[in-house]
């Protein structure tokens, strides 16, 4: 089939891109390498494409398919892509990508090369030429143009011939296989396309999974894209994959998206419905009562697939606060010991069994939580990590809202500060990261947990830089208790910053009790105003989690970098991704910006993004095989370079 029929085809709504494709993800190198070899006059490989009636057919985007049946791309997208791209000066109905990959191409008639326009080399010269206006308009424009300038009379004949050979791309011929018959349903045929991809992009379970769902239901992507974008505006970022889990374990009981090919369309919108409204009702349980309201402090958004089961199982509505403390009990351990962190879906479908009959199941879940822990007591030296990456940020966080502590500058409680990503709640350096520099302690040391409390912004301001051994005393005789409510030992000899590592020690051990004595009061449904302090426990040493995000100004660097590269119509980077073993579970490193599957994804290698971190969470991030950047400038070049192939006189 020619090249021009292939688009007419796909204008005429029978060759369309099936639901389960990923987007466009070639870059300018490669849409240059497939023009020079088809004007070559290379071979570029054949098109598979799978026949299907067009009423049960999923395909990409919102053009009208023939009636009858229609012809769904399985491989040649980018290519084809490309070369509509190209030819017709805009992309097709299924496009999603970024367009600049195959826009302002040109051909130079002296040494037949394709290069992306620049103004500076091809400004008013008369042998670049514009690929889309060539194969638009034809050749006649230019040759008219050509025949008027005597100095490239010499060699007319042969330009005139490099132009024709450009014009007919359109006419090559491609083969075109065919996959049909009845036999051959979603699961076979995404088989078949792994099979074609196995060097390039595969289909995870989550893609194939809804790719059967979109067959039955078109707007399936769209609807749960809605949801996302809700809780998006809320400050919580989710991704589609791990709706679609929660989604599964409401309507099959289980983990595994395979438990789909069983589910009905009307089950499984229902479950959509379900899944939506029993986020909610998560979130705001989460934030209200233990006043984590916002995306960093939310903890294991994986524990949420199987919570949603244990609420839709109750009709939507826990029994008494006592049931929901429990849950909350248990949801706190989750993320306080990675419990999804390694296998998810072998975790979570121990757990599914073990509230699949309703009496009795979340003392199960906890049981199941001791066995593997084999103590759910908080230690002190469980507070020895750094940075607002630790998985124990969150519980500090936490305490600070439930248990009363004050403001030192208002003597307010904090927990009646505005909730949400707009709070004027920040994070403190007790000890003052200038001062501890300057006193040689290392960075671990000073972002340590134990170093971190929150105030309003006034406050925080007021007290700025100054040593706690002038600013402490004067707060504890403002408002009697405030220091106090955050477990800041009292011991002013502790309040020197030669006593730092000892005043560390001190306070973790407060943070400790206090965990506890909230924790047992939880799962006892009985949470005292003021937290119970428990007796003290053993210490446990455990190495810190190399990576962080020490400031703010270190985290408005990696927001704006994340926002570069959406602009730029690349996948969004996951912020403070843990790097964790993926048999054990345990964490690795805090990537401070990640791309586990690459920027392209599936198709390039995975890429972090590390900012003035150690040498042992680029070790981790090298073991993992990430390739990372420390330097925000030299990342945007690979990015425009390597990823789009963009050229400096291009951007």
């Amino acid at each position: 089939m020619k090249i021009s029929t292939v688009l007419d085809q796909i204008d005429l709504g029978a060759i369309a891109l099936p639901e389960f494709q990923r987007g466009y993800v070639w870059n300018r190198n490669q849409v240059r390498g497939l023009l020079l070899s088809l004007y070559r006059r290379h071979p570029v490989g054949m098109l598979l494409v799978w026949v299907t009636a067009t009423e049960t057919a999923s395909a990409r985007g919102d053009g009208a398919l023939q009636p009858g049946f229609v012809k769904l791309l399985l491989d040649g997208q980018q290519r084809i892509t490309s070369l509509y791209g190209i030819m017709r000066g805009k992309s097709p109905q299924f496009f999603e990508g970024n367009d600049q990959a195959f826009t302002g191409l040109h051909f130079n008639l002296q040494d037949e090369t394709f290069e992306f326009y620049a103004p500076l080399k091809m400004k008013e010269n008369p042998f670049w030429i514009d690929v889309t206006q060539l194969m638009q308009n034809g050749t006649g424009e230019f040759v008219q143009r050509l025949a008027t300038m005597p100095e490239l009379q010499a060699d007319l004949s042969a330009y005139l011939r490099r132009l024709t050979d450009v014009e007919g791309i359109k006419n090559i011929e491609l083969y075109v296989e065919e996959v049909t018959g009845k036999d051959k349903t979603v699961d076979v045929v995404v088989d078949i396309f792994n099979q074609v991809n196995s060097g390039g992009t595969k289909l995870s379970k989550g893609d194939l999974a809804l790719a059967k769902v979109c067959a039955s239901w078109p707007e399936a992507r769209t609807a749960l894209r809605g949801c996302l974008d809700k809780w998006r505006g809320a400050g919580y970022h989710f991704r589609l994959e791990w709706l679609l889990r929660s989604i599964t374990t409401i309507t099959t009981g289980q983990a595994l998206f395979s438990g789909l090919d069983s589910v009905d369309m009307h089950t499984f919108r229902k479950g959509v419905q379900q899944a939506e409204r029993a986020t909610d009702k998560l979130l705001t349980m989460i934030s209200g009562r233990l006043g984590l309201d916002h995306d960093r402090v939310l903890g294991s958004r994986y524990s949420f697939p199987l919570m949603v089961r244990y609420l839709t199982q109750r009709g939507g509505n826990l029994a008494d606060s006592k049931e929901r403390d429990k849950l909350l009990y248990w949801y706190i351990h989750t993320f306080l010991w990675g419990r999804y962190a390694g296998s998810t879906e072998t975790r979570l479908n121990q757990d599914l069994a073990a509230i699949e009959q309703q009496d009795g199941a979340l003392d199960r879940l906890i049981d199941q939580l001791r066995q593997d822990r084999g103590d759910l007591g908080v230690h002190p030296d469980d507070f020895r990590g750094w940075s607002v990456s630790a998985r124990f940020y969150p519980l500090l966080y936490m305490l600070t809202r439930v248990n009363h502590a004050q403001d030192w500058g208002t003597g307010i409680e904090l927990s009646d500060q505005m909730l949400g990503k707009l709070s004027s709640l920040q994070l403190h350096h007790i000890f003052p990261k200038a001062l501890l520099y300057k006193y040689g302690y290392d960075r671990q040391e000073v972002n340590a947990l134990a170093n971190f409390t929150f105030l309003t912004q006034e406050t925080n301001l007021c007290v700025s830089d100054r040593n706690p051994a002038e600013y402490l005393p004067e707060y504890a005789r403002k408002h009697p208790g405030a220091i106090e409510s955050h477990w800041i030992p009292m011991d002013p000899q502790l309040w020197q910053v030669e006593n730092y590592r000892d005043f560390l020690a001190a306070r973790r051990e407060l943070l400790a009790r206090s965990a506890n004595g909230f924790l047992d009061s939880l799962v006892k449904g009985s949470v005292p105003d003021v937290a119970v302090i428990a007796e003290p426990v053993l210490e446990r040493l455990e190495p810190p989690v190399p990576g962080t995000v020490a400031t703010d100004q270190e985290e408005q660097l990696i927001r704006e970098c994340n926002e570069w590269v959406v602009c730029l119509g690349l996948p969004e980077g996951e912020y403070m991704f843990e790097l964790a073993d993926p048999e054990t579970g345990e964490p690795l490193a805090i990537l401070d910006l990640a791309w586990p599957h690459g920027l392209q994804e599936r198709y390039s290698e995975p890429v972090a993004m590390l900012v003035d971190e150690g040498k042992d969470t680029e070790e981790a991030a090298n073991r993992a095989r990430y390739r990372y950047f420390t330097n925000v400038s030299e990342f945007q070049t690979y990015v425009r370079r390597e990823i789009l192939a963009l050229t400096e006189e291009s951007v």
